[in-house]
């Protein structure tokens, strides 16, 4: 009997992100998935956004997520842009 993956959809290959856990065949790092959910986007709408995903990987992202947070937080962390230099735009006067 073959093994089942954990999460099936889920790779590293050290020539994308530096090997951060990504959806197998995109570049589509795990963070950007639980980054959104994070932020309210259900599940079935984050194919809406990112529409080369099935919903499948989605769910197989938020799985890995929910079983690495710690990895996944410090991804997030890292890839972080500060405050100071996202765009703002100059207030009209």
């Amino acid at each position: 009997m073959t093994p089942i993956a954990e999460h099936r959809s889920i790779t590293r290959n050290p020539a994308i992100l530096s090997g951060e856990p990504i959806i197998d065949g995109t570049r589509t790092p795990v963070r950007a998935i639980a980054e959104l959910w994070r932020m309210g986007v259900a599940p079935e709408e984050i194919p809406q956004q990112l529409p080369h995903l099935r919903l499948a990987q989605v769910f197989d992202a938020l799985s890995y997520f929910s079983d690495h947070p710690e990895e996944i937080k410090e991804y997030i962390a890292k890839n972080r842009i500060p405050e100071d230099r996202l765009y703002s735009p100059k207030p009209k006067t």
